[in-house]
Formats: structure tokens, C-alpha cells, sequence
């Protein structure tokens, strides 16, 4: 990092779609606020906003970032607002679209109660890999007054702080920058680990207090020709992988008004192949006094179990695979009291199993399997329950879950039933530990007939090969058991429709297939819940009739993979390429698919078999849905095509 210019005090430190918007959004903005990078001339050049607040020093620095504070997003033509609450503090950003390559950002600071802030800034974060040889030159500098300086502490890895109306940040690939609507004190910091630099930009300095409303204003502007240069794609077809059987998904009933014309829509519409559903166990079997069985059998059902069992038949029917997965346990089956919020007092979440009524829990379980499969005619593949080592809503230690396990499997068994049980099915990809006490227990081994987790984090290739290594090491195929990106999106459904949520979802499906290599990714979910459906009264909006999102028809286009292709080993030559790869000789049967996070470019696959002699394409984009492109022609192994910026395609043998 390099910082010149005129500093006072001498200071000088080298260092689509049917309704969707028809304009291209160029900057990405989370739904927490901040912005992650900017599209200029379809080159996405990467940088991280935030708003951050300091109550006392910076260890008790506050940020705006994924679930941490409560938040709120929409979109208004070309204008994204989210608004932010920390503590009585409500902070509303408006994110303008403007020229190509320039956006505006408004802040305003809104205290509902006095705050004995320190501070509160407008931060970016420019990663090294893009900018570890910037020159940073501030603009329009002002005398920086002591006694203003003062009220922010000096903190750690601080290299500089100034008085100026902006900043401009150049390499000697692009440029980076930013200009106030007046001079603010401005603190720059370098991460002596990452080399990372950090810059505030201060909003407010001293404590805030009720009514005092302020506004700031800033335009960012990014430059540089970018990268379009030539990609070249190597495949290894003699290394087959895992299977891929495709596109699954979660079905767990939730809103009786939208949830069966998105079910109805998505099932006549797209190639779904494994489903998981919800035993609705609270409601199957409240009382413990009872017998659920011998009641279902007299027809006394619950409205709400009744439509879960004739979904799961409606699935079974069309040949998927049936995943079950209990969420709320009965009162008489939980230690402690149970509530719909699974946020316990004490910081935990979810209930654990009463141990001493294991015995029950087994049988009460097994009667609904029992009754899917003598009323309904489903056989039941896998049970779980959801998300246990969070708590969401069962509670399990990983010992708990080994021990589990064991206990139903055999129950199962002894019934005459094939039902086997998922490993894991935890929260997220970070939640691998929970699984370990059944990896080294081989008494637990028998009942298991898959590995599961769910998407929402940990998409490090670190932690999704354990999950890779975890499945081949029992001998049983590898699911996503709830897929998708975000999962406090509910919470901020118009985040949806942004280009960018569709293209960073569908990438973390592509290298989860080239990484861990699932046999299934079911994505959450396939109802009005999260829905890669829109308008039709889906996420409040009655203006337009359902109609499908970029996300829908990127699941589409994966979905059309032929199933049962082996997932092959592919090398690329550009990092802004996301690509998997998946064959089978025998069947002459090929499919590639590729996600483009950057400019428009060439692309030359090589390693193509010798019988292979044209691969069609299909392309998705925020204009395209699944667009069936030309044929393009192999020659001795080698195919020859160009995509476009930020897209979706896939090449599939005919």
C-alpha cells in the first residue's frame, strides 16, 4: 500500500426474464448493506463496504455483515435502501446506480435514544489480491483539528489518518475512488496478516443523540479495462468421480395460500429428483398417551400432517427418493420447555431428547414411517432430524446423534423397515465436528445411507473436501440437504431478484459439485419459502402473475443434467470461471457447466473424448432463461466457444 498527497502535519506513508428490471445492476449489494464489488463494462472489480460503529474503543468495533445485525433491503429502480439497526441507532443506506462504472451511496444516522458512541464510519475493505500495490491520494485536504482527532482512540495497525473530501486509489490495473460531500476525517489501517486495507470514513465522531439526523453523501468510481483474455479448460475423463443424480427439493408446507401453485409450477417445470419433507412430529404426536398409529388409522389426523403425507406420496410418485426430516419435537419427547422461537434464554437453541424416553421416541417416530408406507404406499429412504447440532429444533451433541442413530436404526430394522438414517444434516458446512463421534463408532455405520449438511456456510474448499472424505470413507453418497446461500434471506425476500444473489448461488452449486462432489443439492426450498418463483402474491407482490426468477432458471439448467454422470476432474486457466465437469463414456454422455463471474470471453475445452463430436449450449443470464444456444462442433478433443459477462452455461452432449 502507498499513500501520497498533500497531508497536514507532513504526513507521508508509502504503503429476466418476464418482469424482471432491464437494467444491468453494476453494483452488488448485500442484503446486510454491504456492497461486495462494483460491474463496470461486465468486469466485476472487487472491494467490501460496511457500516461500523464503535460504542468505546475499536475492540468493541460493530459491523454490518451476514446475520449479525437486524436489516431490512429493497429495491427501488435503480436505487437499492437497506436499513440497519444497531442497538436504537437505525442507519439507512441508499445505493444509486448512476453513469457506468459510478454509484452513489447515501448514509443517514438516525438515533432513536441517546448513544454513547465513539464513532461511526463507512468502511472499505480492499482485499491484497487486488489492491497490494495501490497508491492511495487523498483529495481536497483539510487542517485536521486536534481536538476533533482526539475523540477517536488511535487504534491498532493504524497507518494514517487525515481530514479530505475523498480518495483516489489506483494500481496499475484499475482505479478505485471515492469523493464526500465534504471533508470527513478519514482513518486508513493495513491487516499486517492479510495486508488488507481498511478505511473509514467517519460519519458521525462522539456520541449521538436522539433526533440528531444526519446524512452523508458519497460517489465511487471504478476503472480499468479489466480481463477478457482467453480461457482454456482441461479435462481429465479417466479420473470418474462420484455420481450426480441431480437437482432435489425441500418441501416443508409453510404457507398454505402460495406453497402448492410454486410446488404445482416447479414440479411441472423443472426435473426434480430427490425430495425431503417434513414429519410434522409435534402435531403426529402431541400427547404421549396416545397411540398415533392406531389414531391415523381412525383417521384422526391434523390438517397439517395430513397435507405433509399426501406431498411426500405426490413426490414418491414421481420416482424421487423420500428424505424425512422432523423439525419441532412433542412437549413429552424435550427436555425443557418447547416454543416456536428456538432461541432458548441461555443463549441455546432448540430443545435435547429426554434420555430416559428414548425407547418412545424410537416408536413414535417409526409410526409415521410405518403409516406413510401402509396408508400412502411411500417408502421412507432417510430420516433426520433438522439441523440438531444447532438446535433447530432438536438438540444433539455429536455423542447424542452417534447414539441416535444406533437406537432408531435398529428400531427401524426391527419393524421390517429399509428406512436408514442422515449423518449430519447440520446447519451448515462448519458443523462437520458433529459428525465425528458416529465416523468413529462403526456400530452406527450400518444405519447410515447418506452424509448430509446444509449450504448456508463453511464454503471453504478446506471444509467441503472433510464432507467429500467423510461420505467415501462410509461407502454413501454425499447431499446437500438444504442448498441456497443465505439463510436469513427470508427476512429480506426482495433480495431474490438481484442478479448477483442468482449468480453467486448457482457458483457455490457448481464448486460444491467440483469439490465434495454431492450425489444431490436439494434446494431450499421449492414452496413459497425462499422461492425461485416470483410475483403471484409469492413475497407479498400481487402486481404480476408467478412468474420464474434467474434462480429458478438456473436450477432448471443444472437440473437438466443427465442423471447418474460421474463428476470429472476439470483445470481452469481463469479464476473468474467457476467450472464442473461430469461424464459417462458408456452412455456417450457429457456435461459442463460454467459460471462467469467476469468479462465476456473465449474459451477452448481440450481432454474432450474422441466420439464426442458436438456439445449444445445453454445460456443463463439476467436476459436469458435457459437459452438454447447453437452446436458447437469437437474437433480431435478439442471444443471452441465464447460466453457472456456474468452468466450461466452449460454444455451438454446430444
Amino acid at each position: 500500500m502507498r499513500i501520497r498527497g498533500s497531508i497536514p502535519a507532513a504526513i507521508f506513508i508509502c504503503t429476466f426474464l418476464m418482469y424482471a428490471s432491464p437494467l444491468l445492476a453494476q453494483t452488488e449489494v448485500q442484503a446486510w448493506g454491504n456492497i461486495t464489488g462494483m460491474r463496470a463494462n461486465g468486469q466485476l472489480h472487487r472491494f467490501e463496504s460496511s457500516l461500523r460503529v464503535l460504542k468505546n474503543d475499536w475492540s468493541t468495533e460493530r459491523t454490518s455483515a451476514r446475520e449479525r445485525l437486524w436489516t431490512n433491503y429493497r429495491r427501488q429502480g435503480s436505487a437499492q435502501i437497506v436499513r440497519t439497526l444497531v442497538d436504537s441507532l437505525f442507519l439507512t443506506e441508499t445505493v444509486r446506480d448512476k453513469d457506468p462504472g459510478t454509484v452513489q451511496v447515501e448514509i443517514t444516522l438516525d438515533p432513536h435514544e441517546d448513544q454513547p458512541f465513539t464513532a461511526a464510519f463507512f468502511h472499505l475493505d480492499l482485499p491484497a489480491a487486488g489492491f497490494a500495490d495501490a497508491t492511495i491520494l487523498p483529495t481536497e485536504t483539510t487542517e485536521l483539528n486536534l481536538l476533533e482527532s482526539a475523540v477517536i482512540p488511535a487504534g491498532a495497525n493504524e497507518v494514517l489518518r487525515m481530514k479530505a473530501k475523498g480518495l483516489q486509489i489506483g494500481t496499475a490495473q484499475k482505479g478505485l475512488t471515492v469523493q464526500c460531500d465534504e471533508a470527513l476525517m478519514i482513518v486508513v489501517k493495513s491487516n499486517p496478516a492479510t495486508h488488507d486495507i481498511g478505511i473509514y470514513f467517519t460519519l458521525q465522531a462522539g456520541p449521538l443523540t436522539t433526533g440528531n439526523r444526519s446524512t452523508r453523501h458519497f460517489t465511487i468510481t471504478v476503472s480499468g479495462p479489466g480481463n477478457s483474455a482467453p480461457a482454456e479448460l482441461q479435462l481429465f475423463p479417466q479420473f470418474p468421480g462420484n455420481p450426480f443424480t441431480g437437482i432435489g427439493g425441500n418441501f416443508r408446507l409453510q404457507n398454505r395460500r402460495n406453497d402448492p401453485k410454486v410446488i404445482d409450477y416447479c414440479l411441472q417445470n423443472m426435473d426434480v429428483r430427490m425430495a425431503r419433507v417434513e414429519m410434522p412430529w409435534a402435531m403426529w404426536h402431541s400427547v404421549d398417551s396416545i397411540d398415533p398409529l392406531a389414531a391415523a388409522r381412525r383417521g384422526e389426523l391434523h390438517p397439517h400432517v395430513k397435507a405433509s403425507l399426501e406431498l411426500a406420496q405426490r413426490l414418491y410418485k414421481m420416482k424421487m427418493p423420500i428424505l424425512l426430516s422432523a423439525w419441532y419435537p412433542p412437549a413429552w419427547a424435550a427436555e425443557g420447555k418447547t416454543n416456536r422461537n428456538p432461541r432458548n434464554a441461555d443463549g441455546t437453541w432448540g430443545n435435547p431428547l429426554r434420555q430416559d424416553r428414548m425407547e418412545a421416541i424410537y416408536a413414535s417416530i417409526t409410526s409415521y414411517i410405518l403409516y406413510l408406507q401402509e396408508a400412502y404406499q411411500v417408502e421412507v429412504a432417510m430420516f433426520s432430524f433438522n439441523e440438531a447440532d444447532l438446535g433447530i429444533n432438536v438438540r444433539q451433541t455429536s455423542l447424542e446423534h452417534a447414539q441416535f442413530i444406533k437406537g432408531l436404526g435398529a428400531y427401524l430394522k426391527s419393524k421390517g423397515l429399509k428406512t436408514k438414517l442422515l449423518l449430519g444434516d447440520t446447519a451448515d458446512a462448519n458443523g462437520f465436528a458433529f459428525v465425528n463421534a458416529a465416523m468413529e463408532d462403526p456400530e452406527t455405520w450400518a444405519y447410515i445411507g447418506a452424509v448430509s449438511f446444509h449450504s448456508w456456510r463453511g464454503w471453504e474448499k478446506a471444509t467441503l473436501l472433510e464432507w467429500y472424505h467423510a461420505a467415501n470413507r462410509l461407502h454413501v453418497p454425499l447431499i446437500v440437504g438444504e442448498g441456497s446461500i443465505d439463510a436469513a434471506a427470508w427476512r429480506y425476500p426482495k433480495i431474490f431478484e438481484e442478479v448477483h444473489y442468482a449468480l453467486d448461488e448457482i457458483k457455490l452449486y457448481v464448486r460444491m459439485l467440483a469439490i465434495c462432489q454431492p450425489e444431490a443439492i436439494l434446494q431450499w426450498q421449492l414452496t413459497a419459502d425462499y422461492s425461485p418463483l416470483a410475483g403471484g402474491g409469492i413475497f407479498g407482490n400481487d402486481s404480476v402473475p408467478l412468474y420464474p426468477t434467474q434462480r429458478f432458471w438456473n436450477l432448471k439448467q443444472l437440473a437438466q443434467t443427465p442423471a447418474g454422470l460421474s463428476i470429472l476432474p476439470v483445470h481452469t486457466t481463469c479464476d473468474e470461471l467457476y467450472v464442473t465437469a461430469m461424464g459417462d463414456p458408456r452412455r456417450k454422455m457429457y456435461a459442463f457447466h460454467i459460471v462467469n463471474e467476469g468479462q465476456g470471453r473465449d474459451i477452448t475445452l481440450k481432454g474432450l473424448p474422441e466420439k464426442l463430436k458436438k456439445l449444445r449450449v445453454f445460456t443463463t443470464d439476467q436476459t436469458k432463461g435457459m437459452e438454447r444456444g447453437e452446436l458447437i462442433p469437437v474437433t480431435d478433443g478439442v471444443a471452441r466457444f465464447s460466453i457472456g459477462a456474468a452468466c450461466f452455461v452449460s454444455l451438454m452432449s446430444e
